[in-house]
This record gives C-alpha cells, sequence and structure tokens, in this order.
C-alpha cells in the first residue's frame, strides 16, 4: 500500500474514532472535523497573545509591588497555571467537546452534582468569554488613538475618558474593530486555517521586533533600566498595606495566562480530538508562560524609570514608550502591527466563545436554542457567532454613557474563567480523583498534589481579582466584579433550580459521559 494510501487510511480511521467517542459521550457529529495540532495550539497560543496581554497589563503589574513583585510572581504563576493546565489537558482527552469546560466540570463533580456544577460553570464561561471579545476590542482602540498623542493632536475637550466627545471616539473604534473581529468568524473553516496561522506569525513577529528593535531603540535613547532596578526595586501605587499590595501583582501575571481552555472548544473540530486537544491546552499555555515571562523581564528594562513612566498619558502608555525609543515612524508600525494581532485574536477567542453558546444551545438552556445550535453547511456555527456580534455590540455602548459603566461590566471576564478552573481542581480533588481512566493524558501520582495546588492556587487569584485595586475604597474605585460574579453566579443557581432535568444535561446524558470517560485506554 502507498503511504499516500496509508495516510487516507489513518485521517478516516481518525474520524471514525472522533465520532464514536462522540456518539458515546451523547452527541452527534454536526460541526466540521478539519483541523489539527497547529489549529489546536494556535486556539489557545492565539486567544492568549502574550505579548497582547503583556502589554495590556504591565502596568497593573508596576503599580502593585513593583518589578520586584512582577517577576517574582510570575515566576510563581507559571508553575501552578501550567498545573491547571496539565489537570484540564487530562479531563479535556477524555471529554473532547465543544464548549467543553462546563461539561468538564458537570463530569468532575460526580454523577450527583453534575448538572448543578455544570450550569454554574456553563454561565461563568459564558460571561467570561463574550464579555472578554468586547473589552479586547476596546484594548485594540486604544492603540489607534494613542497615536494622536503622539503627534500631539489636540482633541476638543482633551484625551481623557471623562469627555464624552472622546468616549464617542473610543466607542465607533471599539465598535470598528469587534465587528472586523466578528466578520473574519464567518470565513469557511480551510480559510480560517489560514488565520491561526497568519495570527501565529503576527504574535511572533511582533514578540521579535520587541526583543530585537526595541532594545537599539532604547540604547540609543533613554538607555536600560539596571539590573538591580528591576529584580529588587519595588512599588506601591494601589495604597494597599504592602503584602497585599505585592499580592495584587497576580492580577497582571494571572490574567496573562488565563484562556488556555480555548483548544478544548474546538475538540468536536479537530482530527484525533482526544489527543490533540490535550496538547493544544498545554503546549499553548507552556509557550505563552515562557514567552510571557521573556517579555515582561524585556520591558522591565526597556521601560524609563517610575516618574516618566506614570506621566504617560496615552490610553496604551507603550505608544509612547515606542516613540520615544523608536521614533514616530516605529511607534505607528508597532501600534498597526499590534492593532492587527489583536483583531485576529479576538476574532479566536469568539471561535472559542461561540462553540460555547453552541454547545449550551444544543443541550437546549438558552432561549431560541434551536435557531442558535444550528450550524451552516460547512459545519460552522454561525448563529452562534452572530449572537456575539449583537452581545459584543451591545456592551461596547455603554462606553458613551460612562467609561466606568463598561470597565465594570468588564472587569468580571477573568474572575469566572479563574473561579471554573479553581472549582474543576478542587471537584476532581473532593469528588472524583480516581475518574477519568480513558484519557491519554494520565497526570498519575501527581494527580492529587496537582489538584490540591491548583485550587488554592486559582482561589487566591479569584481574591485578588474581586479585590479593589486601588485604596482606600471610594465609590469610584470599587471593584464592581464582586457584584457581576455575584450576580452571574445567583443567576446560574436560579436557572438550574428552574431547569427541569430533562431539557439540560439530562441525567441519561450524564450516565452516558461517565461510562464513557471511565473506559480505560487501549
Amino acid at each position: 500500500m502507498s503511504d499516500s494510501s496509508k495516510s487516507d487510511d489513518e485521517i478516516v480511521s481518525s474520524l471514525d474514532q472522533d465520532e464514536l467517542q462522540l456518539q458515546k459521550l451523547g452527541y452527534k457529529q454536526t460541526l466540521h472535523r478539519s483541523w489539527h495540532q497547529v489549529e489546536s495550539f494556535a486556539a489557545s497560543f492565539c486567544a492568549l497573545n502574550f505579548i497582547g496581554g503583556v502589554r495590556s497589563a504591565f502596568f497593573l503589574g508596576i503599580e502593585a509591588g513593583g518589578p520586584a513583585a512582577l517577576w517574582s510572581s510570575y515566576v510563581i504563576t507559571l508553575v501552578f497555571m501550567w498545573i491547571t493546565a496539565a489537570i484540564l489537558a487530562e479531563i479535556c482527552s477524555a471529554l473532547p467537546l465543544s464548549g467543553s469546560i462546563y461539561i468538564w466540570a458537570a463530569e468532575s463533580a460526580g454523577r450527583k452534582h453534575a448538572r448543578f456544577f455544570g450550569f454554574l460553570v456553563a454561565w461563568w464561561a459564558c460571561t467570561a468569554w463574550m464579555t472578554f471579545a468586547a473589552s479586547n476590542s476596546q484594548t485594540t482602540a486604544n492603540y489607534l488613538v494613542s497615536i494622536l498623542a503622539i503627534y500631539g493632536v489636540d482633541f476638543p475637550g482633551g484625551i481623557d475618558n471623562n469627555n464624552v466627545r472622546w468616549r464617542a471616539i473610543i466607542w465607533v473604534v471599539s465598535e470598528a474593530c469587534f465587528v472586523t473581529s466578528i466578520a473574519v468568524n464567518y470565513l469557511p473553516p480551510r480559510w480560517y486555517s489560514r488565520i491561526f496561522r497568519i495570527s501565529i506569525g503576527l504574535i511572533m513577529l511582533d514578540f521579535f521586533l520587541c526583543v530585537i528593535w526595541l532594545p537599539i531603540g532604547v540604547s540609543k535613547t533613554y538607555g536600560f533600566r539596571s539590573a538591580k532596578d528591576v529584580f529588587t526595586s519595588t512599588y506601591n501605587g494601589t495604597g494597599a498595606p504592602p503584602a497585599w499590595n505585592w499580592i495584587l501583582s497576580f492580577l497582571f501575571t494571572a490574567g496573562t495566562l488565563t484562556g488556555f481552555d480555548a483548544s478544548g472548544h474546538i475538540a468536536e473540530e479537530t482530527k484525533n480530538a482526544s489527543v490533540v486537544a490535550a496538547r493544544g491546552i498545554f503546549g499553548g499555555a507552556i509557550a505563552t508562560g515562557v514567552l510571557g515571562f521573556i517579555t515582561a523581564i524585556l520591558f522591565l528594562f526597556c521601560t524609563p524609570d517610575f516618574q516618566t513612566l506614570f506621566a504617560l498619558n496615552a490610553p496604551q502608555p507603550f505608544v509612547q514608550i515606542y516613540a520615544v525609543a523608536l521614533g514616530r515612524g516605529g511607534a505607528v508600525f508597532m501600534s498597526i502591527l499590534a492593532v492587527i494581532g489583536l483583531i485576529l485574536n479576538t476574532s479566536i477567542s469568539v471561535v472559542a466563545a461561540s462553540r460555547l453558546v453552541f454547545a449550551v444551545a444544543r443541550d437546549g438552556v438558552l432561549p431560541g436554542s434551536k435557531w442558535i445550535g444550528q450550524v451552516n453547511r460547512d459545519g460552522q456555527p454561525k448563529n452562534a457567532v452572530t449572537v456575539i456580534l449583537v452581545f459584543g455590540v451591545a456592551i461596547l455602548c455603554t462606553i458613551l454613557p460612562s467609561q466606568v459603566a463598561f470597565t465594570s461590566l468588564v472587569s468580571a471576564g477573568g474572575v469566572p474563567t479563574i473561579a471554573a478552573y479553581g472549582l474543576i481542581a478542587l471537584l476532581r480533588l473532593t469528588m472524583t480523583p480516581n475518574s477519568f481512566k480513558s484519557t491519554h493524558f494520565k497526570l498519575g501520582k501527581f494527580r492529587k498534589p496537582f489538584y490540591l495546588a491548583a485550587a488554592l492556587f486559582n482561589g487566591l487569584v479569584v481574591c485578588v481579582m474581586l479585590s479593589p485595586f486601588i485604596f482606600p475604597v471610594t465609590a469610584t474605585t470599587f471593584n464592581f466584579a464582586s457584584v457581576i460574579f455575584g450576580s452571574v453566579t445567583i443567576f446560574a443557581v436560579i436557572s438550574w433550580y428552574f431547569t427541569p432535568e430533562d431539557k439540560w444535561l439530562r441525567t441519561d446524558q450524564l450516565r452516558h459521559m461517565d461510562d464513557t470517560i471511565d473506559e480505560p485506554t487501549q
């Protein structure tokens, strides 16, 4: 038999195994299944977008503890987030389903409590992924409007979020970026495969330019920070007690490593999903962590002193840093590169979010579930993408009356995901420590220590994300993430209570899953 024939047979066999596993889990194949390891890795790697994430939250890390806290907390975060990724990879290998994180939570809880925790994490995850797409579009817009600052444009009323005209500009640009990201999601799967590859390429180009070009520019202008400054200097820009101020640095470090479950959300579109999707989760987390840490250290050496740093007034201060180090032309180039990367970053996040919405609708719990859960002839859940479009456009409109209102709505974006990570680890430790025998990603004797470590660390990060960031706490500095997260949780509990068992996560369906995940691998 020729090599090409063998290859074709292997592909057919893989598809048969994927569809058989999906059938055992209680679903039939409706989505296309044409993506491979590259797309699976890119789903997590590009959704995380380490270079964009570090730039966006870098100044939070500086304010909370300074450089010493930033890099040391990053090292701690790497260890525990990689452990968390390993736990999710273990579960994903046994349950490679669209919208997988709420199914993972349900099965981790055991049959008795599966529906309750499934509901809880489903609403947490939908909130997190759908608000992230909108907030990331404003992050994208900040790069574009910051170009005005480096050219000294005198905007009527000033470049200030208290200026309604300025907020209107931010809103228009944010909506345009968001709609562009959504439009890319209507491409056929074969074309979208190229988007994954292009996004990886743009992220790495951005990274290498920062590693090579930025240090050259800094050496010729304001000069590097000393090693002593980078590794030992501290700063308290939050007003919190010293110990808590240091712990608040986890808001930056954990925030840049949240979202590696994206590979799991496209598992039903991935060939040999029980192996490939798990690798995508863990590989995406490893690559993002290593490259993100290198980027953070690089920026610590290349940013100016604290006084200059906090005097920068553009919505995205890195545009001004690039302007000083690389000149206006260099700053514009780097900003445009970042914008394109972030638009694709948002688009790939919408891929994950739409599969989550599709999965919840497929199980029948959403209003209009029949329509939302439909797929087109290319095997894509385009109606779910449209739902995210409408939701995101509406969320971004809150920028107009008040920037605080918009910030409050999206501030809870990272909390539900981290909470879900920690909850799943806790459930695995206490409810199902010996389940998921069908996984190809076994943790062996390390599983229980891993579950405990992940539950404790993610619990700490949730506390950090719900904590006020500026002290003393006033009406303007109050962190509304706690209110929003609490409201979503209450809504989830109410919907669980009033939704009949035969409408969502049915008992017979859960029994099928239980039997399947505990079949030992051959």
